[in-house]
Formats: structure tokens, sequence, C-alpha cells
């Protein structure tokens, strides 16, 4: 492998935009079938694709996903002809969450034939600090430890600005987070952080531990100022469906959130479920949604909405 120049495969949103960021885009050979942000990388060739359908609504692709994993089957395919043809020398995927995408496994198993073993850097962050960690292995693989440093001072400068804001705040809403709608989850590793450092409670969320699942009595029991309902892989038009479906049941209407109108969906699948440089924006979303006499960042009505029933989700703006 030349050092200077390596070809590099991302399998992992998240690392795709870590390595965009800095400053490596033109490194990239190709890419898994969900990366597709900055926008200039969806003309690289995909290198994988799930196994599963993934349209139809929550319950149903927790279904598939559930029948796969039980039959000890993965969940994604890995072209081993395509990564032959790409010669990566450094392939980026996780360890995080088999079901979220690609794992280490999967791609170690499809590199087997290739004729020379490229470097595989496997990513696992579980706390926000680990993405800080996760953009310094990347660029190291990349030979450039010291974009690093400049890029995660970035970053970190601009969480520290909004965190200094919110410090002082005692009285913060308590809010459930659902990364999951049928069945409930609450999101969990990076996320609680988030909520704290946007100035928020998070009643359910474990930092730095797997989102959990969440029956409907816990979420009236706690019943929490603010629900914000981000599910993985989806936008906010599809969240919208499942949150219109999900206020149907008789047990929605009776929570303090829904009665007051302190429902709010966020594109969870291009920031919040995202390891990577966007949790930046993702704080910004948070802090803006929960402050708006404080924040104004332009999020609103693009990545983040007030769910309102009676109107179509489809990017409208919050009042």
């Amino acid at each position: 492998m030349t050092r200077t120049t390596p070809r590099v495969l991302s399998l992992l949103p998240s690392a795709t935009e870590i390595v965009c960021a800095l400053g490596f885009q033109d490194r990239l050979v190709g890419r898994s079938h969900e990366c597709d942000f900055p926008e200039s990388v969806r003309g690289l060739p995909a290198c994988t694709e799930p196994r599963f359908d993934v349209t139809g609504n929550g319950r149903e692709i927790d279904n598939r996903v559930k029948h796969l994993l039980h039959d000890g089957l993965s969940l994604y395919y890995v072209s081993p002809e395509q990564l032959a043809a790409l010669r990566p020398d450094v392939i980026v995927t996780q360890l995080q969450c088999e079901v979220c995408a690609v794992n280490v496994a999967d791609v170690e198993a499809a590199t087997q034939a290739l004729a020379q073993a490229p470097r595989i850097v496997s990513l696992s962050p579980q706390h926000l600090e680990d993405i800080w960690t996760d953009i310094a292995r990347v660029a190291d693989a990349l030979g450039a430890p010291q974009q690093a440093q400049r890029t995660i001072a970035r970053l970190t400068r601009r969480i520290s600005a909004i965190a200094e804001r919110t410090r002082t705040i005692r009285n913060r809403p308590t809010i459930a987070c659902l990364e999951w709608p049928d069945p409930l989850m609450t999101a969990g590793n990076w996320v609680p952080e988030l909520i704290d450092l946007a100035g928020g409670a998070d009643l359910f969320g474990r930092r730095g531990q797997h989102s959990e699942w969440l029956d409907w009595d816990q979420l009236k029991t706690a019943d929490p100022h603010i629900i914000l309902i981000m599910p993985c892989g989806f936008g906010i038009d599809r969240a919208c469906a499942e949150v219109t479906a999900l206020a149907t049941r008789s047990e929605w209407a009776r929570l303090t959130a829904v009665r007051n109108g302190h429902v709010f969906v966020v594109d969870g699948q291009q920031y919040f479920n995202r390891p990577g440089p966007r949790l930046v924006e993702s704080l910004e979303i948070v802090a803006e949604l929960l402050y708006p006499e404080i924040f104004t960042f332009g999020h609103v009505g693009t990545d983040w909405i007030r769910f309102e029933p009676a109107i179509a989700c489809r990017k409208h703006t919050a009042e």
C-alpha cells in the first residue's frame, strides 16, 4: 500500500462523512449502499446491499430483521467481485450495530479472496468522545494524523459554544428520544449526551449503552415534557408516517407532550443515527427546538419539525 495515496472504501455512512470531513474525498473509490453524504459520493460504486426488504412500516421491518437474525444470517451482502475490482488499500467498517450497517465479519469474509489484504479499520463508537477517536483512527489510516487534530478541534469548538450557553439551565425539560416507533425503542449511545449538552434531560437513554426497548407503560409513567422521534434509517417524511400510526393508540393522546404539542420529528437518518461529524448538527437541532429564543441554526423545517397530525409533514416550518 502506498501510504500517501491509499485507495479507501467506506462501508459506513458516518465513515464516509469522516473521510470527507478530513479532506480526503478524492481517495474514496467505493461506498456502501447507504452512503449518501456529501451528495457527490453517490457517484461512487456501491459495494453492499441489504438482504431484507427495507420498505414498509417499522413493525414490518423489525419482523424481517429479527427473522434473519434468528436464523443466524447476515443482514447485508458485501460484493467480493466489487471489492476485487476496486482494489482498496483501506476499508472502513463497523462493529457498533449489526442491524444498522455492514459489520466487520461480513467485510473479512468478502476480502478473503483478494490478492492483497487491505487494512480494515473497524469503528465502534458508544460515547461522543469515541467519535473523535474514530476520526483520529481514520486519519491515521490515511496518513494524516494532524488533519484529525484540526477537524476534531473545529467540531468540539462548536459543541462547546452550545454547552456554555446551556450549562446554567436548571429547569430542564424531560425528553423521550424514540429511535424506533414500533416496537418502541429509546435512543442510547451518544444521544443522551447530546440531549444533556443541548439543555434537556433524557429520561430513558443511557450514555454509552445500546438503545433499549421501551414499553408503553414506561412511557406513560415517565410522561415526558417532550418526545423526539428519530427512527434509525428514516428521514422526516417516513418518520412522520410512523408517528401518525402511533397517534392512533389510546395511550398517545394522554401523554403530556402530545397534549401540549411538544412532539418533534428529527431526521434520524442523516443526523442522530450517524456517529460522525454531523452529530454536531444533531446537537444544534436539539438546542434549536428546545430553546428557539437562544439558538437559531436554520435547521427548522428541513432537519426537524413539530409534529402536527392534521398537517402534512413534508418540510413545513414548525412554529
